[in-house]
């Protein structure tokens, strides 16, 4: 096998969160954006420790599984993965990458974790409460477009008028905006060269409430003050939709970043944040505030962290809510503890949370802006239960160190990228943890991604004596088959 071949092979397995693995030639084979069962051509693109890496070429047989895409932009936009699989196929797809990934780690505990499953989406279309969409082109000089970047793109912007994990009132939107602004002619913001006027679109819609948010994302080329954007708004104010729009604002953004930032935020209708409620809470989330996208989803991922903290007997003390965003986990928790205090580096989210607190009447809820690693110096109080919901890269190696100091007896780890939770796993087992019980909850259907909840106990001094014994022994039982070895091949 050698680099720019083209072979051919059948996926045996898609690891997280969407490597397709297939063996050819007795070479392992790592080919994106494929199904199990699918027979395939791919390029070899990169060739190292006996594994190959290819880009898929053609699908030259369908996996026995696979069904017509309910949405047009299925395969040139980047958003969906599963959306041509049936529900239940790619729920079972997502449960085993996350137990292989899982596994390696715990094969460090002497007892099995209890493994609940992967708990499925009630409404697996039409789930998500925020999107952001860039403007753009499909294609070199094209005409203006709006919505996702095109799979394996950094440059190409397909326009996703019929996306099927947001709403009407989102396509609504996005089609307006774009014909709007195409009538107007006014260009997008190119990257490469720093000129234009149009960033991105940002919206949100809270599910239980129906209110909406409305970002518009610009260079400085287009004032907030001007008639364009004041015509922009009246039109958004004239769409029939579902829901209510409760804000519309102009975001500045002149960095050269390809993010959503503010430079200048200016509010041309309404208000800068909508309220959602979940599990009998009210939330007020603003533009920038972290709150998981699929609200239902959400209600099952909380209640089950609350369910394994309560069934351990945990979270009557003081309770650490660690990258805890809008404070969502902290005041689901509030009820229960004697004081909650959650840590959160985004300072917007810190007083969303300060505020969606005294919204619901919890007083004994403490929120404090910073880094983890920076922030945990500076509370006196010691937890008696941690709560992990991590960005995606996991916890800093240096934060997870001062907070498996802490020697609490249990902690909530919640993640929305297996892979990290597998890696720090490791140094919970090494600290004396041992994950008693798993499940996965599908917050983001028909995408590669999934939430994990693990909840970890601190071993007794017992069961840790237990471990390092059978440790030694399984290491003096291959010592000795090591030396039994070297003896007999000494002989021949």
């Amino acid at each position: 096998m050698k680099k720019g071949e083209i072979h051919q092979g059948t996926v045996e397995r898609v690891d997280f969160p969407n490597k397709g693995v297939l063996h050819v030639d007795g070479r392992t084979c790592i080919v994106k954006n494929t199904l199990p069962g699918q027979t395939i051509s791919f390029r070899v693109t990169r060739l190292r420790n006996g594994r190959a890496e290819g880009t898929l070429q053609e699908v030259i047989a369908p996996a026995p599984e696979q069904l017509p895409a309910p949405c047009p932009h299925f395969g040139l936009c980047g958003g969906c993965t599963y959306l041509n699989l049936p529900y239940a196929e790619q729920l079972k797809i997502k449960e085993e990458q996350v137990k292989r990934l899982l596994a390696e780690p715990l094969k460090a505990q002497e007892r099995e974790m209890s493994w609940e499953g992967i708990f499925h989406a009630d409404h697996p279309y039409e789930y998500r409460n925020k999107m952001e969409f860039t403007f753009g082109d499909e294609y070199k000089d094209g005409p203006l477009s709006l919505g996702m970047h095109k799979r394996g793109s950094f440059y190409d912007v397909v326009t996703v008028s019929d996306c099927r994990i947001v709403d009407q009132d989102y396509r609504d939107i996005l089609t307006a905006t774009l014909s709007f602004f195409q009538e107007r002619r006014v260009s997008y913001y190119h990257r490469l060269r720093h000129t234009g006027a149009l960033r991105h679109l940002l919206v949100r819609k809270a599910h239980a409430t129906g209110e909406i948010l409305a970002a518009l994302v610009t260079s400085g080329e287009l004032r907030a003050d001007s008639q364009l954007v004041a015509d922009y708004r009246d039109m958004l104010l004239s769409l029939p939709l579902s829901g209510s729009i409760q804000g519309i604002l102009h975001i500045r953004n002149d960095s050269v970043a390809d993010t959503v930032q503010s430079d200048e935020t200016t509010v041309l209708f309404g208000r800068d944040f909508i309220y959602e409620k979940l599990l009998g809470l009210t939330f007020k989330i603003s533009t920038f505030s972290f709150f998981q996208t699929n609200s239902p989803g959400a209600e099952v991922l909380y209640s089950t962290a609350r369910r394994y903290i309560q069934e351990s007997g945990g979270g009557t003390g003081t309770v650490f809510d660690l990258y805890s965003g809008t404070g969502t986990i902290a005041q689901l928790m509030a009820p229960a503890a004697r004081q909650v205090i959650g840590v959160e580096i985004v300072e917007e989210a810190v007083e969303a949370a300060r505020e969606n607190a005294a919204l619901n009447g919890l007083t004994n809820c403490t929120f404090l802006a910073g880094d983890v690693l920076k922030v945990l110096d500076t509370i006196p109080e010691k937890p008696d239960l941690i709560i992990l919901d991590p960005p995606r890269d996991g916890v800093h190696p240096k934060a997870l160190q001062k907070i498996l100091a802490y020697g609490v007896k249990n902690m909530i780890y919640i993640s929305c990228k297996p892979t990290s939770l597998a890696r720090d796993m490791e140094a919970f087992l090494a600290a004396g943890y041992e994950a008693e019980r798993g499940c996965c909850a599908d917050q983001f259907p028909w995408t590669g991604n999934v939430e994990t909840c693990v909840l970890l106990v601190k071993a007794s001094e017992a069961q840790l004596e237990l471990r390092d014994t059978v440790c030694k022994a399984g290491m003096r039982s291959l010592s000795e088959s090591v030396a039994t070895t070297q003896s007999s091949t000494s002989l021949l």
